[in-house]
């Protein structure tokens, strides 16, 4: 072996070592997830079984295009919320955490882990609904398109995983599933992923800009060209404040009770 090919080998092998926990630690969130049926099951189906009912067979109008982007937030809600807030809060109570801030490990490898298994499950959610709704729905999508729909999906687990975060460091693990059904449901509703918010109250819409995933559909909408409200650049900056704010919070806590 040459000197410029130990030169390049080196890095390389410095690369995998310290990409290696983060990669067991996702392997690991993966294993726990696909083995709960209960958290696996409903995430990926659920909202495919919605579509089929509410866009395919009752839908009308432009009703297969619309919950085809609301439902792309949708399906990344359950994954980010649950998969951070009730795990997070069973990790607590369980020593689960606290053992892992022991171990020889960087201390962001779970939390970077428990976001692509976020960002996992809303790909393959967004993935089978988009399959859905070109199959029975007569939607016709572009690829650019289809790919715009999965980097919003992926995106939403960004703030609402954050969000289930906070959750977690607070509830107990008895509390934490009431908890996040208390945010998830209300917030799917209020944000006009189920139907539109002009359908509803002027009260609804009015409050909307102040929920994360109505920012969401908002970037969604135009992707399979609907109208949405506002700038991508004033969605994105929301956004990114709630993400922010909520994982400053949730730190602060852990650290308290840490």
């Amino acid at each position: 072996m040459n000197t410029v090919t130990r030169s390049l080998a080196a890095p390389r092998a410095s690369l995998r070592a310290a990409l290696r926990p983060y990669f067991a630690e996702l392997q690991a969130e993966l294993r726990r997830a696909w083995r709960t049926p209960a958290f696996a099951v409903p995430s990926l189906l659920f909202p495919v079984l919605f579509y089929l009912l509410f866009g395919v067979l009752l839908g009308r109008g432009h009703a297969p295009l619309y919950l085809l982007a609301t439902y792309c937030v949708f399906g990344a809600m359950a994954p980010a919320l649950f998969g951070f807030g009730v795990q997070l809060a069973l990790d607590r109570e369980g020593g689960l955490l606290t053992l892992k801030r022991a171990l020889p490990m960087p201390a962001a490898a779970p939390l970077l882990a428990r976001l692509a298994m976020a960002m996992l499950f809303a790909l393959l959610v967004a993935g089978l609904l988009v399959t859905v709704a070109c199959t029975f729905g007569g939607v016709q999508l572009q690829v650019q398109q289809i790919l715009q729909l999965l980097a919003v999906a992926a995106l939403a687990a960004l703030p609402l995983g954050a969000i289930g975060l906070l959750i977690g460091s607070h509830a107990s693990a008895s509390a934490a599933p009431a908890m996040v059904n208390l945010v998830y449901l209300p917030l799917a509703l209020l944000s006009g992923l189920w139907l539109p918010l002009s359908a509803l109250p002027t009260l609804f819409s009015t409050m909307a800009p102040l929920w994360p995933s109505w920012h969401l559909a908002q970037l969604a909408l135009p992707v399979v060209g609907l109208p949405a409200v506002g700038s991508i650049a004033g969605h994105l900056l929301v956004l990114l404040g709630v993400t922010l704010a909520a994982l400053l919070l949730a730190r602060r806590r852990l650290r308290r009770i840490g």
